[in-house]
């Protein structure tokens, strides 16, 4: 269903100004240089209304986050969160995740969050799930050396889908559960989504994966 459009959006984005990356581009190599630190830098990709990444900033001050979201009646209301709460460790982003590469040198990101991200159900929509080769070739060009992504759904079939991708594209995988929150994981910041779903009882799958051929890659 289509979000509908927020009233005054424009108003509410130049509000939030602040917390917007509107050249990206131009950042490339230069993220620490925006944030104003060498603090390693998280990236969301899909943070949809931000309840998320905004909660890792609070949790975690000495982390810079990156949130990327395509829609901007959506990602209007994540930087409301963010200058409503002051935080001055994450940005955001209007763009999508294909374009990464074109943003972030290699090993500029120390970790990604893919968090409830559309499954694409049809079988040849498979190449537009966040998941599939064709991200993780991207993501592996971005992340710091040995760093993880970390992610999460509700759904069974989108989540063993990913299992398999990480596994033929030599990731490592650990802190594997099929019901996180009935599992021992720690310091878990749910998105709007996963309120959601968990009070409707539903099991919440996580996964963290990690590249393991970093030299092969590197020294090509």
């Amino acid at each position: 269903m289509r979000m509908r459009k927020k009233k005054n959006l424009g108003a509410r984005w130049e509000r939030c100004a602040a917390y917007l990356v509107d050249a990206p581009d131009d950042m490339k190599g230069k993220w620490s240089e925006r944030f104003g630190n060498d603090r390693p830098i998280h990236l969301e990709i899909g943070c949809g209304k931000g309840g998320f990444v905004t909660g890792m900033a609070k949790m975690y001050p000495d982390v810079n986050f990156i949130a990327v979201e395509k829609v901007q009646d959506v990602m209007v209301m994540a930087m409301e969160k963010a200058a409503a709460a002051g935080l001055t460790n994450v940005l955001f982003m209007d763009m999508d995740a294909e374009r990464i590469e074109d943003v972030f040198e290699k090993g500029e990101i120390s970790r990604i969050y893919l968090n409830f991200s559309d499954p694409w159900k049809k079988n040849k929509q498979a190449k537009r799930r966040l998941t599939h080769k064709r991200f993780l070739d991207r993501y592996k060009n971005v992340l710091n050396n040995g760093d993880y992504i970390w992610f999460k759904t509700d759904n069974k079939s989108l989540f063993e889908f990913s299992l398999n991708s990480f596994a033929e594209e030599n990731f490592k995988m650990q802190n594997i559960t099929l019901d996180l929150h009935n599992s021992k994981f720690e310091g878990n910041i749910m998105t709007e989504y996963e309120t959601r779903f968990s009070e409707m009882g539903m099991p919440i799958y996580r996964v963290e994966a990690t590249y393991l051929g970093w030299n092969d890659t590197r020294d090509a």
